[in-house]
């Protein structure tokens, strides 16, 4: 029997351990390393060593309708989130809150990964995928957690996601220009 807050809380989040079974499950590839826990670009740039590939973010959004958003970039992307609604058609964007992060993906600030849409129901919120990280061979995510590093190949994350029931976006994210030195 459940209890009330477990019904209204729905269900447990899957582990890293069911994410690479669901994986394995679906024919998919992918090497695991493990380091310290990092929460930024510039953390995960200092301690992942040498993993190969293209290494990325993930940027968890609403918009003015309570809408939910996950945005997949290439780490050296500086999304204009200004110019982004008219871009992926959504409303205002700003950052969601950790509780509505962990109620959608199930995971925590610092480990929002495209991985977490095993959490998700099909459709429940918009995935947007930047084409220039969909053309990379390798991407490198966390696999539901900030202390490991998961290479996967690009149209296997897509094999992935469309497995979790969601159909993702491919577009050129609007970027800001770089900050002209004087």
């Amino acid at each position: 029997m459940t209890s009330a807050s477990e019904e209204a809380r729905g269900p447990l989040p899957a582990s890293p351990n069911e994410l690479h079974r669901r994986l394995a499950s679906l024919g998919i590839a992918t090497t695991t390393r493990q380091h310290a826990p990092v929460f930024t670009v510039e953390e995960a740039r200092r301690l992942r060593g040498e993993i190969p590939g293209a290494h990325c973010k993930n940027l968890f959004l609403i918009d003015k309708n309570g809408q939910a958003w996950l945005v997949v970039c290439l780490e050296d992307t500086s999304v204009d989130l200004k110019a982004l609604p008219a871009a992926i058609g959504s409303g205002r964007l700003s950052f969601a809150k950790p509780e509505l992060l962990r109620r959608s993906l199930g995971v925590d600030p610092g480990s929002v990964t495209p991985f977490a849409l095993i959490n998700a129901p099909p459709d429940s919120l918009n995935v947007v995928l930047d084409e220039s990280m969909m053309r990379e061979e390798i991407l490198n995510y966390h696999p539901l957690h900030n202390a490991a590093t998961t290479s996967i190949s690009s149209s296997d994350l897509l094999k992935f996601i469309r497995a979790c029931g969601h159909q993702p976006k491919i577009l050129a994210l609007p970027s800001r220009p770089p900050p002209v030195a004087f």
